[in-house]
């Protein structure tokens, strides 16, 4: 027998292998190749067996238009803005005009309210408040308010994104209101990123809805997301990815390091909302690695590593940082895909650190320490996934893997969406030791099909596709019968 330029035997499929998809009213029967032999995946590429390569989703030019409109200068404004009104600590004065946590709020909701006006009525801005009583790092009933601009989706406004920033900062002390706390990093640049969005979306139709929120009471314990969470939820909204946007004003560590075309994006493994027997059920089928946030991070990368933001997107697999938690946990705890961007390297001796000069050497959260061209590109990476999200289908719902019966075939089903554009679905699959989806098989608007090719061996997801190609993130089946 000859060889492969690999050396080996070649690989003979020892039978035809086919792809069956059917609805309740049709049956259709793909013909597909068989899968070789599986250790020829280990030499890195896409894995013999069904299906094409998958590609990641390159910018149409809508996206395209927007990443280009997104303004440096303007998110420099705000950024400086904000750290001039001192102290933004949520335990800071709500009724001064000129400095504390009410004038930035107050200054905030009314750049997200002119923005709006530009919408014909689509975005509406709120000031959401509650009065957070006597807790962890709250000593006095405070009011907490976050500034919530609402860009309502015209075909799915009920599927709805979040991208937060904090708009209060600190001081070393947690507790300390009243030392200067400009907290330009953190996180007056996740703030201006937000309010950029918010800019330039109010100007265009999406499908789904896109909430913009500048959150407050973050450094005190995730109070105002937790509010802001918990309104959601109480309001019915089928939140389907939320981004915090927490340190992204810089890529320079305390040693100098730089890195300015990377943003990291923490994402969990097993949802934090999980009951016991839910995570055990996830454990058992090998899905540690294929939460719905995590599927969530891999569409990021597919969506926003292009020329259009220039930037990488380095998935972290993690719900957070050593010592730190963001408001994306919030939405995590309410059982919502979420997740956290921060920048690359960080430098500790400027955050949140009180304003003083040591050895001529300034210190504190100040705007001088910045890099604005990094905030921009970090915004034109979420501007990529939150439109991209907006305007595709919906996470497919219902997915079940079959597992009630022994064979080499894999069964997967779904409940069809409801989007108006809804061309279609995708079946992808990879190698268990894969950390990212290798193989996409087309099935066409159909609700279950029938891949010869063994669910023992690969895991699969599912995604929708709309008509103008655009493709939802994967969902991860469940066993089922």
């Amino acid at each position: 027998m000859g060889t492969d330029d690999s050396g080996r035997p070649p690989t003979r499929p020892t039978r035809r292998t086919f792809l069956t998809a059917a609805t309740a009213a049709t049956a259709a029967t793909v013909a597909v190749p068989a899968l070789a032999d599986p250790a020829a995946a280990s030499g890195g590429g896409a894995p013999p067996g069904p299906g094409h390569p998958v590609r990641p989703q390159p910018p149409d030019r809508e996206l395209r238009d927007l990443l280009r409109a997104v303004d440096q200068d303007r998110i420099e404004a705000i950024v400086r803005r904000l750290a001039a009104f001192g102290t933004r600590h949520t335990l800071s004065a709500q009724d001064d005009p000129e400095r504390g946590i009410g004038a930035a709020r107050d200054w905030i909701y009314d750049r997200m309210r002119e923005y709006a006006a530009a919408s014909g009525g689509r975005m509406t801005v709120e000031l959401q408040s509650y009065v957070q009583q006597p807790a962890s790092r709250i000593p006095v009933p405070t009011r907490i308010t976050n500034v919530v601009a609402t860009l309502r989706g015209e075909t799915s406004p009920n599927r709805t994104y979040v991208v937060t920033g904090h708009y209060d900062s600190r001081a070393s002390d947690v507790m300390d209101a009243v030392s200067d706390a400009p907290g330009a990093d953190d996180d007056a640049s996740g703030v201006a990123l937000v309010m950029e969005l918010a800019r330039l979306m109010a100007t265009r139709r999406t499908a789904a809805t896109i909430v913009f929120a500048a959150v407050a009471g973050e450094e005190q314990g995730l109070y105002g997301s937790a509010h802001l969470a918990q309104q959601l939820k109480a309001a019915g909204a089928d939140v389907q990815g939320m981004f915090s946007d927490d340190i992204v004003g810089s890529s320079t560590a305390d040693d100098g390091t730089r890195d300015p075309r990377t943003v990291r994006l923490f994402a969990e493994g097993v949802p934090t909302a999980e009951t016991p027997a839910e995570a055990n059920t996830r454990r058992s089928v090998g899905g540690e690695n294929d939460s719905p946030s995590r599927q969530l991070a891999r569409f990021v990368k597919d969506v926003a590593e292009n020329g259009a933001t220039g930037m990488r997107v380095r998935v972290i697999y993690r719900r957070d940082r050593y010592l730190r938690g963001s408001d994306h946990i919030s939405f995590l705890e309410q059982g919502w895909p979420a997740g956290r961007f921060t920048e690359p390297n960080e430098d500790f001796a400027h955050q949140h650190q009180d304003v003083r000069v040591v050895d001529g050497r300034q210190y504190g959260d100040l705007p001088e320490f910045c890099d604005f061209a990094y905030i921009t590109r970090v915004a034109r990476v979420n501007g990529a996934a939150l439109w991209s999200l907006a305007q595709a289908p919906g996470t497919p719902k219902g997915v079940v893997i079959v597992t009630s019966d022994l064979t080499n075939n894999t069964t997967l089903r779904w409940r069809r969406g409801d989007e108006p554009d809804l061309a279609g679905y995708e079946v992808v699959w990879r190698e268990t030791t894969a950390a990212e989806w290798q193989k996409v098989i087309p099935v066409g608007d159909v609700t279950q099909v029938t891949i010869d090719l063994s669910k023992d061996n690969v895991f699969f997801g599912v995604r929708a596709v709309g008509r103008g190609g655009l493709r939802s993130p994967v969902a991860f089946p469940r066993p089922g019968s």
